[in-house]
């Protein structure tokens, strides 16, 4: 891909390590150029403007000024840059901060390079991305969606045993191969048409509209909320 059609793509985090593994990553896939590094979030708002990035990954526990402070200056200085935030914390106020404070997807520094990639690519094109038990603990916190309730029986019949099985990993935050290869399929396709089939079949849009309906079906209810 050229350099005029990647994805510009910043990186904060206070660890070099990180950072740099994060940048091998992305500039690996051919998709993304990454643009620039900070080492904490008052670095990052010096150098968005410069630098006018698609992304920012960006850490929330940092010194001098963390994720959450920067990603609420970044959001309100340059609306159309998104920020991902990658970090190794769930708890649930975390989640909630962040989205308020403009972050438009959420994931854990576990999760592997084909979800980081597809994530990137996904926030960078307007999708809100948060999900697995991340997507839970937003849910909970804010209380579902209009009338808060669980999704009645009747409603979740709608899909087949096999349908909820696949929306429950992919509402987890797997991947179409990482559930191809849990159910013994070899054939990511298979499973990426099956998922578009539970959109239509459920009448949601995105990603993130997929985890609230699996939450509220009481398909996530194995994950603890701390």
């Amino acid at each position: 891909m050229s350099s005029e059609n990647r994805i510009r793509v910043m990186i904060v985090d206070d660890h070099a390590i990180v950072r740099e593994g994060i940048a091998e990553v992305l500039e690996q896939s051919g998709d993304f150029e990454v643009v620039g590094q900070a080492g904490d979030g008052d670095e990052a708002v010096g150098m968005v403007e410069e630098l006018m990035p698609d992304v920012v990954i960006m850490d929330i526990l940092m010194p001098v000024k963390n994720g959450i402070e920067a990603c609420r200056e970044i959001t309100a200085t340059l609306p159309d840059t998104r920020v991902l935030m990658l970090t190794a914390s769930n708890r649930q106020g975390a989640i909630v901060q962040a989205v308020n404070a403009g972050a438009t997807g959420y994931l854990q520094k576990f999760s592997g390079k084909e979800m980081l990639l597809s994530t990137v690519q996904e926030v960078a094109s307007g999708e809100f991305r948060v999900q697995g038990e991340a997507a839970r603990r937003l849910v909970a916190a804010m209380g579902g969606d209009d009338d808060g309730g669980p999704i009645p029986p009747s409603e979740s019949d709608r899909l087949s045993i096999r349908e909820r099985d696949i929306l429950r990993m992919f509402a987890r935050g797997m991947s179409y191969a990482e559930i191809a290869e849990a159910r013994g399929n070899r054939n990511p396709m298979t499973v990426r048409n099956a998922v578009y089939a539970i959109r239509r079949k459920l009448g949601v849009g995105t990603r993130q509209e997929m985890g609230v309906w699996a939450a509220r079906s009481g398909l996530l209810d194995d994950d603890e909320i701390l």
